[in-house]
């Protein structure tokens, strides 16, 4: 087995609001920063992952992720698997 490091990062699909993002992108403006806009919040998630290779950790990873770290409904990930010496 090799150990891998998962780093998740889910986000609001597209066209779902955005509460906090909009709350911070106000907050921004109102510090005269203007030139940032379109906020959006996520989460940032490393797991430790013991697997054969690669792909199975991803698959591993993937399935955690429809299961119980996202909200498949309304939220998207990405997962980015890196081998750990």
């Amino acid at each position: 087995m090799k150990s891998f490091i998962a780093k998740v990062y889910i986000t609001l699909r597209s066209g779902i609001l955005d509460v906090q993002g909009k709350a911070i992108e106000h907050a921004l403006h109102s510090l005269d920063f203007e030139m940032i806009n379109n906020v959006r919040i996520g989460k940032y998630i490393t797991l430790n992952i013991e697997a054969q290779n690669d792909g199975q950790a991803k698959v591993f990873v993937e399935n955690a992720c429809k299961e119980l770290l996202s909200n498949p409904i309304i939220e998207d990930f990405n997962i980015e698997i890196i081998e750990n010496d």
